[in-house]
């Protein structure tokens, strides 16, 4: 199949040795910036938080967070160019929903008076918070919905990522604290230019199952 989505897709693959003397243009660093923000969330909760690390000071952060487990992440921490937190709410609200219900009051989606109205989705959040006012489920599996959507933006720019969930939720919770704000990450993005001498997944083939294994069309 020729389709330019495709050609990304097939492009893709998990980096696993970055050239660490290649950094993003500044220009698409912007690209990536916004379609971080324009990322899809169900009832447009936007229950996120995403911490971009590019000066040495945070990368030598990141890297100290691999201390107890995952070291062989640790590697990405400095060799990539950025890598990005995806952190989730664990405990999302009413108040946090009226900051997007106000939000779409300011861009000219919902009327001032359609303002409690608007609140009608919230029930799908408290269908998903239990009764410690625990959403982190919900609000994790949102930040997916944007890792997805930032790796093939990176695709189409050309630039290499490696999707990592083997990260320590709790180191990179003490050491980014400030950033965080008491939101949690449990998945990262590096971001850059793959090491053509010893990233050895570049050049292998692509294997995915048949579209009749994984596709059923009613």
């Amino acid at each position: 199949m020729s389709h330019s989505i495709i050609e990304d897709l097939s492009k893709r693959y998990t980096t696993k040795h970055y050239d660490a003397s290649k950094r993003i243009p500044a220009a698409e660093l912007e690209v990536i910036y916004e379609a971080l923000r324009l990322s899809a969330s169900s009832i447009n909760s936007q229950p996120w938080k995403f911490v971009v690390i590019e000066s040495e000071e945070a990368k030598q952060r990141f890297h100290d967070t691999f201390v107890n487990k995952f070291q062989f992440n640790q590697k990405h921490a400095k060799a990539a160019s950025h890598i990005i937190l995806f952190a989730h709410k664990t405990h999302y609200n009413r108040d946090d929903y009226a900051q997007v219900v106000d939000q779409g009051i300011a861009d000219g989606r919902t009327t001032p008076e359609q303002r409690e109205q608007a609140f009608g989705a919230f029930a799908f959040a408290e269908l998903n918070t239990d009764e410690q006012g625990n959403t982190a489920a919900w609000t994790k599996a949102q930040t997916y919905l944007a890792l997805g959507n930032t790796m093939h933006t990176l695709a189409r720019l050309g630039i290499d990522s490696t999707p990592m969930e083997g990260v320590d939720p709790e180191l990179i919770g003490e050491l980014f604290a400030d950033e965080l704000a008491g939101y949690q990450c449990d998945v990262a993005l590096a971001m850059g230019y793959r090491s053509e001498e010893e990233d050895y997944n570049a050049p292998l083939p692509k294997s995915r199952l048949s579209r009749e294994q994984v596709i059923t069309v009613l």
